[in-house]
């Protein structure tokens, strides 16, 4: 659009309500693909549109969002939808830092992070392939960089309380330590005597002048080497490097007097560029290298700045042109400040390399992973070696056809009883094989089910029932009814599977281990079970061994005292609401300092990892496989029984967050 182009390379605080919506709505909809829920992504939306003055009111479905924003001066409403929806951890991870990097450029306080530097320098290596990695190394920094501070405080304290004077200041000591160069003529070291009685000779200040006068004498003697901006004829730079001082590249007075500030963009590099300022007369010399570079790419820095003549003309306020130009009247006539901020394409750029990031694993080591869980589920509703056997290779296959083909961008439903039905032969065939050895395998004909589990869409059945409790209904029942027909898709591939190749699945038969054993076991296979869905999900490996833990307490917990008698929807309501406890309390630690600070991770992504496996797949294809062989009352049976403690699992989680989040439990 032509006026998001107009204030492109604006801060974003002074750009237009098309500008800002932009930004707004493109972080919603990420979050949105992503697959989080709809009172996530409006919240996300509102972290952004607070700092800049924008109120946000969003409609969020499933596959799109409808947006109207204003300023108070101006309204917009923006419509946009994705083509299919996914999931995506790592994206709602790095929009968190996102949210926390934009605000804290804006003057606020960072939301979800305690440590913003570890977001800001999250958004200055989104193009390493191991953001987790960078987190780590960055979080490991601050730490080492606040041990030394504290070594240095103690040891600068000693020596003010051993050597103090009266009249001394320990702010004017650190700046005589610091400050070592009185004469830029002069390479030997002299101390800075700025405690002098009379400023006006004291060295600092004749340190100032002296470089003054020195950047004067070098601008008059050749004004190619040094350029300066100030009230007098001042060359622009262009394009192509070229110097231009006629009268019509000067601008106005007001404008050159402003100055110029450049902090250059650098990724992996700590240095940065700045500019001295001349005492004797405010100007402010401006390397060649700084001025060609800032044209050449027209972009602002990270921070504060403030803006060339050349930026000033190109920006300045124009006749507005296109249909909707009188709504956009006011953009551009206040001029652009040295505040802090952002601009609109620095915005863009993050949120364009957050988009285009590739999976964290291949299709191969996400089959992998696939099979891993699928094994480890099968174990835990009861199955023996051979079942987990087969569920691993069916698993493993089908997941690996599945990332293949989403790549070429197939309907899903369509993927999904394909892969489904080559999990289900991969694994009849599987154990046909080993029952050339062992007949006892030819009698597992359950374990097929457990091979299908890996398309169970956790995501969405969890974030559905999330928007239900904040009564978001809309979004909930789209959610939940995509939910149904990826279920009745696979369940429908395996009831085709089962009659063609006569199986009649019956259940697992009793391993009959010892209690003990058996227990830890448990906790295994349900440790390695969130760790494969938490990959599947293409969470970090630090999110999934996270994860992996809470769901190896929480599962475990569930099995244990369903054996002991309890309801088995009673199990899936206390394992999920501990799931939620034990997110919050992760996070909670993460904020007071009590863990790294690189180790903050969205709820989300760690809850629904670890309750997803305890979702009924079994009970689901059982119900499918009886209605599929018109035995309707046990059909209904198994149905409702999945019915029971499938919305048991949300209902548990939100009942975590109205204990721990006051957004939750008031409404307001």
């Amino acid at each position: 659009m032509e006026d998001i182009e107009r204030d492109w390379d604006k801060p974003i605080t002074e750009a237009g309500i098309a500008a800002k919506a932009s930004v707004i709505v493109r972080v919603g909809l990420l979050d949105l693909s992503a697959g989080t829920g709809s009172f996530r992504v409006r919240e996300m939306m509102h972290r952004i549109a607070y700092p800049l003055g924008v109120h946000v009111r969003a409609d969020v479905n499933l596959t799109d969002i409808e947006a109207a924003c204003t300023d108070g001066k101006d309204r917009i409403t923006e419509v946009i939808d994705l083509p299919s929806t996914g999931v995506n951890t790592e994206r709602i991870w790095l929009l968190e830092h996102f949210a926390d990097w934009f605000s804290v450029n804006l003057g606020e306080d960072s939301m979800y992070h305690t440590r913003s530097e570890v977001s800001s320098g999250l958004m200055q290596h989104l193009d390493s392939k191991d953001a987790s990695q960078v987190s780590a190394q960055l979080a490991k920094q601050l730490r080492e960089e606040e041990k030394h501070g504290k070594d240095a405080t103690s040891e600068t304290s000693g020596e003010a309380a051993g050597d103090s004077k009266p009249g001394q200041d320990a702010v004017l000591d650190a700046l005589e330590i610091a400050s070592q160069h009185a004469d830029p003529g002069d390479p030997r070291a002299h101390q800075l005597h700025v405690h002098e009685t009379d400023w006006s000779q004291s060295a600092m200040t004749q340190s100032l002048a002296a470089r003054a006068e020195a950047a004067k004498e070098n601008a008059a003697g050749d004004e190619t080497e040094d350029y300066r901006i100030s009230g007098d004829a001042r060359p622009v730079v262009d394009d192509f490097g070229n110097a231009d001082d006629s009268d019509s590249a000067r601008g106005n007075d007001s404008a050159s007097n402003a100055g110029f500030s450049v902090a250059a963009e650098t990724s992996g590099s700590s240095a940065t560029p700045t500019v001295d300022r001349a005492a004797a007369n405010g100007e402010r010399p401006v390397t060649d290298r700084i001025v060609k570079e800032h044209v050449k790419h027209h972009r602002a820095p990270d921070s504060g700045f403030l803006p060339t003549e050349e930026d000033q003309r190109k920006h300045a306020h124009k006749p507005p042109k296109g249909k909707y130009a009188e709504h956009f009247d006011h953009v551009g006539k206040t001029r652009v400040t040295g505040r802090p901020g952002i601009t609109v394409r620095q915005a863009h750029q993050r949120l364009d390399m957050i988009e285009r990031r590739k999976p964290l694993y291949s299709p191969a080591f996400a089959g992998l992973a696939s099979a891993i869980a699928c094994a480890s589920f099968v174990f835990l509703l009861g199955g023996g070696p051979y079942d987990m056997v087969g569920a691993f290779v069916g698993a493993g296959l089908g997941h690996w056809l599945r990332r293949l083909l989403f790549k070429r961008h197939l309907n899903q439903f369509f993927v999904t009883f394909v892969c489904v039905a080559l999990a289900a032969l991969a694994c009849t065939g599987t154990l046909r094989l080993i029952g050339l050895f062992d007949p006892v395998a030819l009698q597992h004909d359950t374990a097929y089910i457990g091979a299908m589990l890996f398309v169970i869409p956790g995501f969405p059945l969890i974030t559905g029932g999330l928007d239900m409790a904040k009564i978001d209904f809309p979004s909930g029942v789209q959610r939940v009814t995509y939910v149904l027909c990826i279920i009745l898709m696979a369940t429908l591939a395996g009831w085709m599977v089962a009659t063609i190749v006569h199986l009649n699945p019956q259940g697992f038969e009793p391993l009959g281990l010892n209690p003990w054993v058996n227990m830890l076991l448990r906790a295994l296979f349900a440790f390695l079970g969130v760790w494969g869905f938490s990959v599947m999900f293409n969470s970090p490996q630090r999110m999934c061994l996270t994860a992996a833990v809470i769901g190896m307490i929480t599962d475990t917990l569930r099995l244990e005292i369903v054996d002991m008698g309890v309801p088995a929807e009673a199990g899936a309501f206390i394992g999920a609401f501990l799931a939620g406890i034990l997110a919050t309390v992760w996070r909670s630690s993460v904020r007071k300092g009590w863990l790294p600070p690189h180790l903050g991770y969205p709820r989300i992504c760690l809850t629904v990892p670890s309750i997803v496996i305890m979702v009924p797949g079994m009970y689901m294809y059982r119900a499918m496989w009886y209605l599929g062989s018109f035995q309707t009352l046990n059909a209904l049976d198994w149905a409702f029984r999945a019915f029971m403690v499938i919305i048991c699992l949300p209902i548990g989680l939100a009942m975590a967050r109205v204990i721990t989040d006051k957004s939750w439990r008031y409404d307001i």
